[in-house]
């Protein structure tokens, strides 16, 4: 049963989210911030993942708590359906290219959280999001979903380059959580992620 859900409130958010690994790609997203949205229906897209997501956040003080909690949660989410990773192909990697931009993503699924986020966006950011909640939102998912992530963009048009970078975040954990009828084990030599 690859599914998790949560529901978390904090002083600052309130976020439901709930996700099936092996869905179709149906999502359903209402973060207050449109331009997260966007790249959040595509992630599921890309990923097959049936994906839910209500979130309010104090975005009258900016968008950074709302993006952060989001990534916390979709991370704990994701650990939870992986579970104890029986089975699982572990390690992925994808290209997207959009237009003139190029995003790479390499992933283990080996339970260490890291992020390396190479490449910028503009001092403006995609669609009123500071470029550098892009990263952050990533950095705070890579944590909590127990991912080791390396992502390379390159590009001149921000939305290009973020879009690029949620499809094939998607596409890599796509592959990393499917699984391989050859493995049926943790697929470790320590025995577990």
């Amino acid at each position: 049963m690859r599914r998790g859900e949560i529901h978390r409130t904090t002083r600052e958010t309130d976020i439901s989210l709930s996700l099936d690994l092996d869905g179709t790609g149906a999502g359903t997203i209402e973060t207050g911030i449109p331009f997260l949205d966007h790249m959040l229906t595509s992630f599921a897209r890309h990923g097959r993942m049936d994906l839910s997501i209500r979130a309010t956040g104090d975005l009258e003080v900016d968008s950074h708590h709302t993006i952060e909690d989001i990534g916390i949660i979709l991370g704990t989410t994701i650990a939870e359906a992986v579970g104890d990773g029986r089975g699982i192909t572990r390690f992925a990697d994808a290209a997207i290219p959009m237009d003139e931009a190029l995003a790479r993503v390499a992933l283990d699924l080996g339970g260490r959280g890291y992020l390396v986020f190479e490449g910028e966006f503009s001092p403006v950011g995609p669609g009123g999001i500071p470029g550098d909640l892009i990263e952050h939102f990533f950095f705070s998912l890579c944590m909590r979903a127990g991912i080791t992530a390396h992502i390379s963009v390159a590009g001149r048009n921000d939305h290009h380059i973020a879009e690029a970078t949620f499809k094939a975040f998607a596409r890599a954990l796509r592959a990393a959580v499917a699984v391989d009828p050859s493995i049926d084990d943790i697929p470790s030599t320590k025995g577990s992620l």
